[in-house]
């Protein structure tokens, strides 16, 4: 703080002395010289007088084995995870900014020591899945090498789970899901979810396929389009009143009974077309109607899957910036980064220093910080 007065009146020219209990406040944010802090551990090498055996000092249990501190580790995987930069963009940023020498290869290093950091937290987190009683699932393409692969999420209430394999099949659902599992699924129409059984299709996906009948040109599919386009944006009106608070869980079911009943006779009316434009589609979906009202009979299933979206979204932007990664080792990386980034907004945890206290017990041999709820 630096005190400012006048020494004179700018009228008079009088001398003036004394504070003001109110000052005028400025403030200039500057960042201070970024400079690396380094400690040097110095290991003597004694000889014995006695047998003349050499012994070196070790390294205390918490100093790492390389030239990579706790927190610089964590800040490096951030960088290329959170905010997707590449690791030569990385090594730059921390030589010219942080005055940290860094190269392209030193970022491989401590990406792979920061996937071995926070690996058992993940893991925590895959084998809570099975036990959850709901969960948003979704996909999106990806490359590893010049293979094929899939990014798999699934949200929980709080927290998420990242997965990236190199099929789409639902044998990745039966690996991570188990056949402990009980709950519901919120997610789109594909049909590797269907063996799950109890499910909950997202009506924000549901309303884009009403406006692709729209879009077709088709005079009765388009009239089809509108009506169920008509009907869904009624179930959102009731399900924001719910959501807000103005009505009941029972009025509620009260208001959708009438919603379900025109959907249900307009899915019909589509299957009884013979229109090629419309009817495979609703006889899809009224085949599987009761996928269509899960969010009406359970609490706390949401209608739409946006939870999910939202969740991927992130990974979406960094593979379309990164076209995917190159290794095996890359995409353990990934799908451990994003689900400890998700996991740490979902419940308003610091991740940077969640991060680095997972780096700081790995190099010290002992166990990682817990991502479970509530640890």
């Amino acid at each position: 703080m630096k005190p400012l007065r006048p020494n004179k009146c700018r009228r008079c020219g009088e001398k003036l002395s004394g504070n003001d209990p109110e000052p005028l406040r400025h403030q200039v944010w500057e960042l201070p010289e970024i400079k690396p802090h380094v400690t040097e551990y110095q290991r003597h090498r004694l000889c014995c007088p006695h047998c003349s055996e050499t012994t070196c000092a070790d390294l205390p249990a918490a100093v790492p084995r390389g030239q990579s501190g706790p927190r610089l580790i964590a800040f490096a995987a951030l960088l290329m995870a959170h905010f997707r930069q590449s690791k030569r963009r990385t090594a730059l940023f921390l030589s010219a900014l942080l005055n940290q020498p860094c190269c392209p290869s030193l970022t491989v290093k401590m990406q792979t020591l920061a996937t071995a950091a926070v690996r058992p937290s993940y893991e925590e987190l895959v084998a809570e899945l099975p036990k959850q009683d709901r969960l948003g699932g979704d996909e999106s393409p990806s490359k590893e090498g010049k293979s094929k692969a899939w990014l798999w999420t699934l949200v929980a209430p709080k927290f998420t789970v990242f997965a990236m394999r190199r099929t789409r099949e639902a044998k990745v659902l039966d690996e991570l899901l188990t056949d402990q599992f009980s709950g519901v699924v919120n997610c789109d129409r594909a049909k590797m979810y269907w063996r799950l059984g109890r499910l909950q299709w997202c009506w924000a996906h549901l309303i884009r396929d009403f406006q692709a009948l729209i879009d077709r040109g088709n005079a009765q599919a388009k009239r089809l389009g509108y009506d169920l386009r008509r009907a869904a944006k009624t179930l959102f009106r009731h399900w924001s009143d719910y959501r807000g608070g103005a009505i009941s869980w029972a009025a509620l079911q009260r208001r959708l009974a009438p919603v379900r009943r025109e959907v249900d006779r307009l899915l019909r009316r589509g299957v009884a077309s013979g229109n090629r434009q419309m009817q495979g589609m609703c006889r899809e979906l009224y085949k599987h109607r009761r996928w269509l009202w899960t969010f009406a009979r359970c609490h706390g299933v949401e209608p739409t899957n946006n939870a999910s979206e939202r969740a991927l979204r992130h990974a979406v932007i960094w593979r379309k910036l990164s076209f995917g990664v190159q290794s095996v080792g890359g995409s353990r990386f990934v799908e451990t980064m994003l689900s400890v980034i998700e996991t740490c907004r979902q419940q308003g945890r610091h991740l940077l220093s969640f991060l680095t206290a997972a780096v700081r017990a790995h190099l010290s041999g002992h166990i990682s910080p817990s991502l479970l709820p509530g640890a």
